[in-house]
């Protein structure tokens, strides 16, 4: 009786710890893609401030607002 309630209570489950270490790999997998698409975009931020519309227009030479 005591070994049959030692294995159920006693020692981790194989299954248990391959689906954890198969669940931290995947949220280190994701973080790295999250860091990725974060540098990623951060470039493309950089990239359209450059060439924003609002940058182009001179301040002298717009046209005065409808009244």
């Amino acid at each position: 009786m005591a070994k049959a309630l030692l294995g159920y209570v006693g020692g981790p489950d194989p299954r248990m710890l391959s689906e954890m270490r198969r669940l931290q790999q995947r949220v280190q997998d994701l973080e790295a893609e999250l860091n990725r698409l974060q540098t990623e975009n951060d470039a493309l931020t950089a990239v359209a401030d450059e060439h924003s519309l609002l940058h182009s227009i001179e301040l002298d030479q717009r046209e005065p607002a409808l009244t």
